[in-house]
């Protein structure tokens, strides 16, 4: 598939995605909430969880209007991580997408509620009152819900807090970043399958693609974050080394750290060819482009 293709698929999902958060954040929320919630999700960030989700939909020929709102909702639970993970008591960062980070522009409860308000959102985009069956509707929310709570993100996020300081083996580490991280981009793959007709077999490689994409996408942020510096990256780098955070090149070194995130690469793509499904080359390309960033 042409790169320039790719590029054009992109452009116009990001545009549809960007013009829906921009419909469905609110502007009037109480003392000035909606300004602080559009701040922290307008405008910025890689939007890779939403392509996964339409990339996948468009695999199984899935329905237009909930794969949006699942790739919008996908979006809002990721801003409202690192809005959270951001905050003193998390990883005190002061940098994220290129600009202050939300506590440091509007205080730390300000950042605090539009976390809050962002999960929120994500599950009333997931339920309109109509446009998206209700058992689609259903499916979508449990995927998305056990993705973000103490099975995923949530969880993944207190190991790393807990693990701070410590020695971990590289199984430790996986399950870690797993949870942290994979879960949810995993998530989005099956939230965008669920929005079309697909059966058991293409389910499981979908879904072992998204493991692969996940985790990936963890090793290769362990590795920029080692060699790039903070005008690239958005965010401060060095954060992890400096707050003596176990990672992938603390544990296996750079090299073998590069090797695995193209193994992983490698898993991916034969996924894909298990899967079965004809369409699925944005899905290919999206994992190409997990490992081959630079920021």
């Amino acid at each position: 598939m042409d790169a320039g293709i790719f590029e054009q698929w992109m452009t116009r999902g990001l545009t549809q995605v960007e013009n829906a958060l921009e419909d469905w954040t609110p502007k009037g929320a109480p003392a000035g909430l909606g300004e602080v919630m559009r701040y922290a999700v307008l405008g910025a960030g890689k939007r890779l969880r939403p392509l996964l989700v339409l990339a996948a939909a468009e695999a199984v020929d899935g329905l237009s209007e909930p794969a949006l709102r699942a790739a919008c909702a996908v979006e809002l639970i990721h801003a409202y991580s690192l809005v959270h993970d951001d905050m003193p008591c998390m990883d005190n960062d002061i940098l994220r997408r290129g600009k202050p980070t939300v506590h440091v522009q509007y205080g730390e409860a300000q950042a605090m509620l539009a976390g809050d308000a962002m999960q929120a959102l994500a599950f009333e985009v997931l339920t309109p009152d109509a446009g998206v069956e209700p058992a689609l509707q259903a499916r979508l929310c449990s995927l998305l819900a056990r993705a973000s709570g103490y099975e995923g993100m949530a969880g993944g996020q207190a190991i790393d807090l807990a693990s701070v300081g410590k020695s971990l083996s590289e199984q430790e580490l996986r399950t870690m970043h797993r949870l942290k991280t994979g879960v949810l981009l995993q998530a989005s793959v099956l939230m965008g399958a669920a929005c079309g007709s697909v059966d058991a077999h293409a389910w499981s490689a979908l879904s072992d693609y998204g493991a692969a994409v996940g985790l990936a996408f963890q090793v290769v942020d362990d590795i920029l974050d080692v060699t790039q510096d903070s005008v690239v990256l958005g965010k401060t780098a060095g954060k992890d080394q400096d707050a003596n955070k176990p990672t992938y090149v603390s544990i296996l070194g750079l090299q073998a750290a590069g090797d695995y995130a193209q193994a992983l690469r490698a898993q991916a793509h034969t996924a894909l060819r298990r899967s079965g499904l004809a369409h699925t080359a944005w899905l290919g390309m999206l994992a190409d482009k997990v490992v081959d960033r630079d920021n």
